[in-house]
């Protein structure tokens, strides 16, 4: 049995309620979770966390205790391990404010492959691809977010391969061309950074969580008027969310989008949004690729969508002033990542 403290929460701890506590983002999930909606599972570290870290530099004594209880009965109900060589469980960590903002810390996404994982990973060889795809992603986001090299950097060296292949997406990019991609990232984290890129899970976990609170610390993550912080560096915390990945970036039969219940221009009711199959996260509104439309969806996977459309009334009735959904489709299977509200972004029409 997991103890469970005030510092990281399971989703089914909390609900709409607790922002303050869970951030937006946590206590979205956990109230989707609540509902019985496709959440991936998971736990939120707390703002009470944050502001420890806040007031002393350091995280709270226990926070790593805590982190390993809900990992360990995370493991056990995916039946696979954080690290294991042969199909590991791969996790995402995101920022959740207590307040709308504009300028959040980027997801870091398969937290957990290392040189020995992404071979396990790609012994299927219709995963292979996927394998140093995702890899590649893990590299580059922990490289720049985390480890501080010029995100720059990273997109020069995608931008001369694809020159060299005269290709303009990411998509395009073979296995042979991504183990390039890799390895050409990690050498350049050596270079910029002065360390390797770390191999140990458990520390690329550490470090992501280390990443979010100082960020925040440095108000490198906040552009606007809702972060109130003491002379002291202490209030106006972040919490973060860790969850089981699913992956947008598995084939034609995945993807990623944003749906809206309402025309953002108009306020008309209907499901409005943005699709773009084998992605993940960002490139839905990256602008590198054209997105489909909810309604190139439906007839791509008409289960998903009958079940987005489901969830999205349920959580309307829910909330009155829902504003977007993420999603992701993993082998035609739905999947929610967060409920927003009061979004005002313009996305394509349903027709």
């Amino acid at each position: 049995m997991v103890s469970y403290v005030h510092d990281v929460h399971g989703f089914v701890e909390g609900d709409q309620n607790r922002v303050a506590l869970l951030g937006c983002k946590g206590a979205s999930l956990s109230q989707m979770a609540h509902m019985g909606l496709p959440v991936p599972p998971g736990f939120t570290i707390t703002t009470e966390a944050c502001g420890a870290f806040l007031a002393t530099g350091e995280l709270p004594a226990d926070l790593e205790t805590q982190v390993r209880e809900h990992l360990r009965a995370l493991e056990s109900a995916e039946g696979k391990r954080l690290g294991q060589v042969d199909d590991p469980l791969l996790l995402s960590v995101r920022s959740g404010t207590t307040a709308p903002m504009r300028n959040a810390m980027e997801t870091i996404l398969n937290i957990g492959l290392n040189d020995l994982c992404v071979l396990g990973l790609a012994k299927v060889p219709e995963r292979e691809r996927f394998a140093w795809d995702s890899y590649r992603r893990l590299v580059q986001m922990l490289g720049s977010t985390v480890m501080g090299v010029d995100r720059s950097l990273f997109e020069g060296v995608l931008r001369r391969i694809k020159e060299q292949h005269r290709i303009v997406d990411d998509s395009r990019l073979d296995t042979c061309d991504l183990i390039r991609v890799v390895e050409t990232f990690k050498d350049l984290i050596g270079e910029e950074s002065g360390t390797e890129f770390p191999q140990a899970p458990a520390e690329q976990l550490r470090m992501a969580i280390l990443a979010v609170f100082r960020a925040w610390k440095d108000g490198r993550t906040l552009l606007g008027p809702h972060r109130k912080v003491g002379k002291d560096g202490t209030g106006g915390a972040v919490a973060l969310t860790v969850q089981r990945m699913v992956f947008g970036n598995l084939g034609t039969d995945s993807g990623s989008g944003v749906a809206y219940p309402r025309d953002p221009d108009t306020g008309r009711r209907g499901l409005y949004g943005d699709y773009l199959p084998n992605a993940q996260g960002r490139e839905v509104v990256s602008a590198d690729r054209d997105t489909l439309s909810l309604q190139d969806l439906a007839t791509r996977h008409p289960a998903a969508f009958d079940h987005l459309r489901r969830s999205m009334e349920e959580l309307e009735a829910h909330h009155h002033d829902l504003g977007a959904v993420e999603f992701t489709i993993e082998h035609d299977t739905l999947w929610l990542l967060n409920a927003r509200v009061h979004c005002s972004s313009r996305r394509s029409r349903v027709r």
